[in-house]
């Protein structure tokens, strides 16, 4: 809309416009009519009341001027009663025109956002303070003023005291013109004939007195801000921190909680002129909110001076001067940049915590003070290991101790006595706890505030006391249960942040999530159970244990300082003071707990040739580190001399889990690159179950239509699939109430997308994918068809494209202004709880208020995917048919392999056990790994509760002739392939998908070893096949070999040439994985068991020896060679011929099933035949396929005709194929 140049002005001091120039509607014109005759009649009112005062000589108005209580405040107190005839003017009539005039998008205050909200209730405020007849609100400025000598000098003020007179500021358009020309011309005539102009000067001056309001609030936030940063113990150290990091370049600030250090300490370097500050922390949520929070006490929130960068999101610019990161991203930069030449001084926070970024970037930095002299190091620490640190420095780094603000907190040891710690079933005892509720209730006084944080170990720990802790408050009905851990949804974790109501008292029953990561306000009460469970990571077994230990000193330190932030407190230790004494000094690092692989992997991308001489502050086990390099060589990260292979340099670049970044390779290969990112994604959250989803049995029965037989995998997949199809049809609410029937938690399957669409920018980062419109080639028809077609479609649709379009953009313009609102908005309210029946519920008002509440991840989810990109999503992450199933679980086993489990061989037995005794545990379903006998499944696996299609029936069992074995003979064994290895107080498989056992050993094992008939095969040294029919074993060796190399082969030719897709490629890539679908439906009877210590002491033949033909051509990959180690000959690097213990082999009689030869010799000559006969078999099929595209090409009408009389397959046209009808006729 072109704006006038001129605008004529209507400030007359009048209270009307003149009269619009141009007609409205129908309803305008009616509005307008009476109007135009209530003016008539009062008009003509006016006039006879004039004539009659004519008539009187005007006597009346004569009196009423030189009445002497004109002027009296009683009289004008009279007056005032009555108000104003504009403040009865309803401007809400009118509300979408002042939105268009005084709150667009470009104005201070913006339609729709909260402050707006806010400006409508202070209006209506202010329209009843002027309802009442106020005078501080009214009067004109130039008709207020009068001129009071002070000194030499003469002071205008106000003769009456005015609201308009304290405001410091004005608008930048101050004529009401300039916003009425903000409107089209007819809005503009219609507003002149509808609003008098005084009332929109008051409205004008309303807001004005609003802006003015929020800007004394703000002013008076900045004070408050000031007095609590001044009063934080750092402020006093300012100058001594500045002053020692000129002199040293490394500082160790060891300041207790609370003591401000991760927000004051990036300010204080600021102020004193350091720039690029990067601070580094160990999770992504501490950098937003740190970052937020610092620009916020700078005066920098919509500044670029302080910025955030974690994984796939950043805020950061040229201009930024303290950047926020996590300590995994500060380590990929200096694969890029070794010396970290982009930052001048850099903050290590939380180095107390020990994780394994952590120690890694801290042997980083080390390295990088003795060759940068420039650079300046601070390490802060809670609760440091100062001899250790001050050690690994050698010195060099001063140590600044900073003191905590905490009230006094009383201590009382009570250590569980002997009878109340064993229990029955070992389970823990919940009456100490219960015990300690009721000690608060009989000696501190109801009307005190006070709330009880109780430290457990784990989920079930938590939920044995918090049954017993809300039986004990349906009693007293002074206590509101509340149970916290990670498992817990977004918002029960938020409930325990809200109020309780009057004299009743909050009992959070927590894990060690309290303990540092969030600050609960209100504890008085903290006890501590003294236990912890830690995840260990056992590198024989493959295995994370999660195992309760005793905590340290310095984490029984944290939970007691959650009694003191906010008043004194009192910290019950369930334990002894000797016990206490008794606890190490600081907790294992991480380093030392879990598995390397990714760290190593990452450390010889950045140039470390030896990981074993890095210097770590407390360096892990050399078994642990020589466990992680031999999973890298298995997983063929490294080559044998340690170094980097294509695939591993390819798997560094990607800051995954190296099982989840083989999968995504792998998936570029084979065109399931949605299907994979769906399904790696829903592998790399936390389960999407709640804590109930297994106990409930409406949710079960409503997940049942979700579960794939095909294993847990599957079944998420599955589950993110329906919830897509929900997101289609439905609204944020919809799909919450959805996954809350079936016990889904909808934040993961957020995170599932979030996560699904970075993983996508990686693989793009990393060359391996395209964008969708360039990732196939096309030849130069194909691209005019596409065009053509694309063309009609443009001119068919192209209205409708133009609204949907528009429609698009208003509403991504909407979206993006809640997610901007909500972003500014103040941190989520906090509630009051409400006790019921002795558990917790809303408040009715704050239910009400619950029932729409903005759900921002929705609004992240809408802003990323319109309903279009829903469906594609939805249709690109659905497997259709077999063949998609096949090649998903495949790609699925190239990342987990050697991750598989055996079922015992008493399996099929449990059938009677669970029919007699239904809930013994002795009918778990036994599973055996390489590293661990006796696994079972997971409760919460798919598994457990159809384990029947793991099992052999009676009719998968055969009986072969002349085969002797105590083992079951059948083409349906099964194995397991699983995501994790855990044992709590069993080992679990925990994400297991179930796969055909001699077709997946065969492709993916290390090391196959094979007698000397081909009838017996050891697969990686533990688990042993007996095959029935060497001739077949013998093809699927060969098959399975060519399978591999071909899959070797598109793999490094993938990664050598990222940038080129050629249709050849493509070809290969989709022949091969119709190969490998039709391998894995390949029959044969065998036997399969897992092999025993006692098994494998003998079981290589060292003394075999086998000639063989050197002017035979082998396979392309087949470098054979005797094997020193096995006996035998080297067929492959995985594959060893006649180094199994056997009898020596016979001539055999063999019928060749591809050019029907009857054969009579040794089982390496057949093989060799087999080899040569099917390479010939290929070629043939091959030149078959060759001819048939040319024949297709040469001949483009001709299509597929199968004759039923020749029994043929033809080629043909229409016209042909009438003749050769004819022909048998």
């Amino acid at each position: 809309m072109e704006r006038r140049s001129t605008p004529p002005d209507y400030r007359d001091g009048s209270n009307h416009w003149p009269r619009a120039s141009k007609k409205h509607n129908k309803k305008s014109h009616k509005k307008k009519r009476s109007r135009d005759a209530r003016s008539k009649s009062r008009s003509r009112s006016k006039e006879r009341k004039g004539e009659k005062e004519k008539q009187s000589g005007g006597s009346s108005d004569r009196r009423r001027e030189r009445s002497p209580m004109s002027n009296s405040p009683r009289r004008r107190k009279k007056e005032e009663k009555h108000p104003p005839e504009d403040a009865t003017f309803d401007l809400k009539k009118f509300k979408y025109l002042l939105d268009r005039m005084f709150f667009r998008d470009s104005d201070i205050i913006r339609k729709g956002s909260v402050q707006y909200d806010d400006f409508w209730k202070f209006h209506e405020k202010i329209q009843a303070i002027r309802g009442k007849g106020s005078s501080t609100l009214g009067g004109d400025l130039d008709d207020c003023i009068k001129s009071i000598p002070v000194g030499h000098k003469n002071i205008e003020i106000p003769k009456i005291y005015s609201k308009k007179h304290t405001v410091p500021f004005s608008l930048q358009y101050t004529n009401l013109s300039d916003y009425i020309y903000k409107l089209n011309p007819e809005e503009q005539d219609f507003v002149r004939a509808s609003i008098p102009e005084s009332i929109l000067k008051e409205f004008l001056q309303t807001v004005l007195y609003f802006l003015d309001f929020l800007q004394k609030e703000r002013f008076s936030k900045l004070r408050k801000l000031r007095e609590a940063q001044a009063a934080l113990p750092i402020a006093s150290f300012r100058e001594e921190i500045v002053n020692t990091l000129e002199k040293h370049n490394v500082l160790i600030i060891a300041g207790d909680t609370g003591c401000g250090k991760s927000t004051q300490v990036p300010q204080f370097l600021l102020k004193a002129g350091y720039t690029n500050i990067a601070c580094t922390q160990p999770r992504r949520i501490a950098c937003i909110s740190l970052c937020k929070r610092v620009a916020y006490e700078t005066l920098n929130e919509y500044g670029t001076e302080v910025g955030y960068q974690i994984r796939f999101e950043k805020s950061k610019t040229q201009h930024t001067k303290i950047i926020f990161v996590t300590e995994g991203l500060l380590l990929r930069q200096v694969s890029t940049d070794s010396m970290l030449t982009n930052y001048n001084v850099i903050v290590l926070d939380e180095v107390h915590e020990r994780h394994l970024h952590g120690d890694f970037l801290l042997g980083i930095v080390k390295c990088l003070v003795y060759q940068r002299e420039d650079v300046k190091v601070i390490l802060m620490s809670a609760t440091i290991n100062i001899e250790l640190f001050q050690e690994y420095f050698q010195g060099l780094a001063p140590i600044l101790q900073v003191p905590g603000r905490l009230y006094p907190i009383k201590m009382q040891y009570r250590p569980v006595s002997v009878e109340e710690i064993n229990t029955r079933n070992g389970k823990i005892n919940p009456t100490p706890y219960v015990r300690i509720l009721q000690l608060i209730d009989d000696k501190v006084p109801q009307d005190e505030r006070g709330d009880v944080l109780i430290f457990l170990s784990g989920m079930n720990e938590i939920s044995l006391v918090v049954e017993a802790a809300k039986t004990y408050a349906e009693v007293t009905k002074r206590w509101i249960i509340l149970p916290l851990h990670s498992m817990l949804s977004i918002e029960d974790q938020d409930k325990v942040f809200d109020y309780p109501p009057e004299g009743v008292r909050k009992c959070i029953i927590c894990t060690n999530i309290a303990e540092t990561s969030i600050t609960i306000d209100g504890i008085r009460f903290v006890v501590d159970s003294g236990k912890v469970k830690e995840m260990a990571y056992d590198a024989a077994c493959k295995m994370q244990r999660l195992k309760e230990f005793w905590i340290s000193k310095a984490s029984a330190e944290q939970r007691k300082g959650r009694a003191g932030r906010t008043g004194p407190g009192v910290c019950y230790r369930l334990y002894s003071e000797s016990e206490y004494n008794e606890f190490q000094p600081f907790s294992t690092p991480e380093i030392q707990r879990v598995p390397l692989d990714s760290l190593l992997l990452q450390m010889i991308s950045i140039g470390i040739t030896d990981c074993r001489k890095f210097p770590f502050i407390e360096p892990p086990s050399l078994d642990s580190m020589e466990c992680s390099i031999t999973r890298l060589k298995e997983q063929e990260a490294l080559t044998e001399d340690e170094q980097l292979t294509p695939i591993g340099k390819t798997l560094s670049q990607l800051p995954v889990d190296i099982s989840i970044g083989k999968m995504l390779i792998n998936a570029t290969i084979f065109e399931q690159v949605d299907a994979v990112l769906s399904l790696a994604a829903a592998l790399s959250v936390q389960s999407p179950y709640t804590n109930w989803a297994h106990r409930d049995q409406d949710a079960v029965a409503a997940r049942k239509s979700l579960e794939s037989d095909h294993g847990d995998p599957l079944t998420l997949l599955n589950a993110y699939r329906a919830w897509l199809e929900e997101k289609t049809c439905g609204s944020s609410r919809n799909t919450k109430t959805w996954c809350k029937k079936r016990g889904l938690e909808e934040q993961r399957f957020y995170e599932m997308t979030k996560l699904r669409q970075q993983f996508r920018s990686l693989l793009k980062d990393a060359n391996l994918i395209k964008d969708q419109d360039t990732s196939l080639p096309l030849s130069s028809s194909d691209r005019q068809v596409i065009i053509k077609i694309s063309l009609s479609l443009l001119e068919l649709s192209i209205g409708t494209l133009k609204l949907n379009w528009a429609m698009r953009h208003g509403e991504v313009k909407q979206l993006r202004s809640i997610k901007r609102d909500f972003h500014m908005s103040a941190p989520r309210k906090k509630k009051f709880l409400k006790l019921e029946h002795s558990d917790y519920a809303i408040d009715d008002d704050d239910a009400e208020a619950d029932d729409g509440p903005l759900d921002i991840r929705d609004v992240e989810f809408r802003l990323r995917h319109d309903a279009h990109q829903v469906k594609d999503l939805l249709h690109k992450s659905t497997p259709f048919g077999y063949e998609d199933i096949s090649m998903l679980k495949l790609i699925l086993c190239s990342g987990l392999y050697p991750q598989i489990a055996i079922a015992d061989d008493f399996n099929k037995y449990k059938v009677l056990i669970v029919y007699y005794y239904k809930y013994n545990n002795d009918a778990d379903q036994v599973f055996h790994t390489r590293g661990k006998g006796f696994t079972l499944i997971h409760p919460t696996g798919v598994f457990s509760n159809q384990s029947d299609v793991l099992k052999l029936t009676d009719s998968d069992i055969i009986v072969v002739p002349n085969f002797i074995s105590k083992l079951s003979v059948s083409n349906k064994h099964q194995l397991l392939v699983y995501l994790t290895l855990l044992e709590t107080n069993k080992p679990y498989l925990m994400n297991c998908v179930r796969m055909p056992a001699i077709q997946t050993l065969l492709l993916f094992a290390h090391t196959i070893d094979v007698d000397s008939t081909f009838n017996r095969f050891v697969i990686d040294s533990w688990l042993e096949v007996i095959c029935c029919d060497p001739g077949v074993a013998r093809l699927m060796i060969i098959t399975s070999t060519r399978l591999r190399d071909s899959w070797t082969q598109l793999i490094a030719q993938r990664l050598s040439e990222k940038d080129v897709i050629s249709r050849s490629d493509l070809k290969k890539s989709r022949e091969l994985a119709s190969k490998l679908v039709s391998f894995l439906r390949t029959e044969t009877f065998y036997t399969l068991r897992r092999l025993l210590a006692a098994d494998q002491k003998d079981m290589y033949d060292q003394m075999f020896t086998c000639e063989f033909p050197h002017d035979v051509t082998f396979e392309t990959n087949w470098k054979i060679q005797p094997n020193a180690k096995k006996g035998g000959l080297s067929l492959t690097s995985y594959l060893t011929y006649g180094c199994l213990h056997s009898e020596i082999p016979d001539p055999q009689e063999w019928t060749c099933p591809i050019c029907q030869s009857n054969l009579m010799s040794l089982p390496f000559e057949l093989l060799i035949h087999q080899l040569e006969c099917s390479r010939k078999h290929q070629l043939d099929v091959d030149a078959e396929l060759a001819a048939e595209e040319e024949d297709v090409k040469a001949r483009p009408f001709a299509r597929g005709y199968y004759c039923s009389e020749c029994k043929l397959q033809l080629n043909l046209t229409s016209l042909e194929i009438l003749r050769h009808n004819k022909m048998h006729a």
